[in-house]
């Protein structure tokens, strides 16, 4: 039986900073982060997000300057966003070798490969003129099996263009099952998936769609992406995505859905990892600015909550900086 009061008293080994310390259960660490990363095609000088502060659509140079300094901070991994100067309803630019996206591939590749994992979100939004993650039917719905054929192009393209992980994030049936097929017919088997396997329709997405230019000109992404409301489909997609060949799997946001992020890393068997997502880090950055809260300690304090839950990977905005702080 537990000691009770006064014997038992739990705030002894919260007196000092250096106790506290001593008996932390979850350590953060700046490898354990991945920094997303806009690179838009014609820009002749990073673009301020508005409505993210500290975010910007990155030039061919200026993205090569940021991520070697993501990788001097300690950060583990880039994700990396290619946003077309021209854009049509196949999203043609997407495997391009010629295009922004695998031109900075082969830039990072190059330049801080060794250092740091440089991964690349694999899907269709950012580069379709209708800012939808597939090709469309002649009635205007995403076709599922049309899309998995550009997805595996795509795939192949970033591969040969430098990308160590390929992350799908579509979420479309049979996804990672058409990639792995063509990233190994390809000759590129040692190139790991990381699915974004759990992926909500969600409004936190909103200040995202200013970064990638990727918003829909019709209707939503609820047809294809999870409902808020459901908790096992989650546990579905993964185990799905699993079986298909991921290597590793998402949450997607990660705040509003810590319960679901939990639930899938007790029963995963691949690392998981989970996305601190736009509408998160603005709603702290308007707070910050207003002097509502203590910033640092916020951005450290949600890192800590995503980590906590299960996450062994962190997509978060903050990564940078939270790799500083955090050595």
């Amino acid at each position: 039986m537990n000691a009770r009061f006064p014997a038992a008293r739990p705030r002894r080994l919260r007196r000092t900073p250096a106790l506290r310390r001593l008996v932390a259960e979850t350590r953060p660490r700046p490898e354990e982060l991945i920094l997303p990363m806009f690179v838009k095609e014609g820009l002749g000088e990073p673009n301020p997000v508005e409505s993210m502060p500290g975010v910007v659509q990155h030039t061919r140079d200026s993205v090569r300057k940021a991520a070697q300094e993501a990788a001097e901070a300690g950060v583990g991994a880039l994700m990396l966003f290619g946003i077309p100067q021209y854009k049509d309803e196949r999203g043609s630019a997407a495997d391009d070798p010629g295009g922004v996206l695998q031109r900075t591939l082969r830039d990072l590749e190059s330049d801080v490969g060794d250092a740091i994992v440089v991964m690349s979100d694999l899907c269709l939004d950012e580069f379709t003129s209708h800012g939808h993650c597939g090709l469309l039917t002649p009635t205007g719905e995403v076709d599922n099996d049309a899309t998995l054929e550009r997805y595996a192009s795509v795939a192949v393209a970033q591969a040969s263009a430098g990308a160590q992980v390929v992350a799908p994030s579509g979420m479309m049936d049979g996804q990672v099952a058409a990639i792995r097929a063509a990233l190994d017919g390809a000759g590129y088997t040692q190139v790991p998936i990381l699915s974004y396997a759990a992926k909500y329709a969600s409004a936190f997405y909103g200040p995202f769609r200013e970064a990638a230019e990727g918003a829909p000109s019709f209707g939503d992404r609820t047809g294809y992406q999870q409902d808020p409301a459901n908790a096992s489909e989650a546990l579905r997609e993964v185990a799905l995505d699993v079986a298909e060949g991921a290597d590793m799997v998402m949450v997607k946001p990660g705040l509003a859905y810590l319960d679901i992020l939990a639930e899938v890393a007790r029963s995963c068997p691949v690392p998981v990892s989970a996305y601190q997502v736009s509408g998160e880090y603005a709603m702290v950055e308007a707070a910050a600015q207003k002097g509502w809260l203590d910033r640092e300690r916020v951005v450290l304090e949600t890192i800590t909550s995503l980590r906590r839950a299960g996450a062994a990977q962190i997509l978060t905005y903050w990564a940078v900086e939270a790799a500083r702080l955090l050595r």
